[in-house]
């Protein structure tokens, strides 16, 4: 079977982030799995004790309604409930109820493409101190620096001001009539 079934970034941009996890939607995971989405929750409702809340949950009306407007969609295909979220752990969970071989083998696509976010936040979470710390050394020098070069500009201000030729003034004898 081909190693990379899906691209992983096709996996990525259906990973949303609700309800402060990162899940994926029922509909985009029948559609990753090439089943219909009635078929991959009726397996799940048949083992519901393999999906406890913190692997799947079902989406309120809000969070359909901004998932709506965040992406544009008028409507999502007609479906009659409110669709369910499935964790990192639920997916892993899925293998276990869908048990083909395109399912096991996008699920290990799925996982690593969590495993991948992961490692691309940490990086990020690294960079940004390193940019922070530099942002704090590099302005703590830029304000000294800045204190130093405007006592510099005024010194030279002063100087020039001294170098100036003295204005000459011509002063009249006598007596004038303006």
């Amino acid at each position: 079977m081909d190693s990379e079934l899906i691209p992983q970034d096709a996996i990525q941009s259906k990973i949303l982030f609700l309800r402060e996890k990162k899940v994926m939607l029922d509909r985009d995971l029948a559609m990753l799995y090439a089943v219909e989405t009635r078929t991959l929750i009726q397996a799940v409702k048949r083992n519901i004790e393999r999906f406890p809340d913190d692997f799947m949950f079902q989406l309120i009306n809000q969070e359909v309604r901004n998932l709506k407007s965040q992406f544009v969609i008028s409507s999502w295909g007609g479906q009659r409930y409110l669709p369910y979220a499935f964790t990192e752990q639920g997916i892993a969970m899925l293998s276990s109820v869908l048990k083909s071989k395109q399912a096991i083998q996008i699920n290990i696509q799925i996982m690593r493409t969590f495993t991948k976010m992961r490692e691309m936040l940490i990086n990020y979470h690294e960079i940004k101190q390193k940019v922070e710390d530099m942002e704090r050394k590099y302005d703590h020098q830029f304000k000294v620096n800045s204190y130093l070069f405007e006592e510099v500009f005024e010194e030279i201000k002063a100087i020039n001001k001294l170098l100036e030729p003295p204005e000459k003034t011509e002063k009249k004898i006598g007596f004038q009539n303006d």
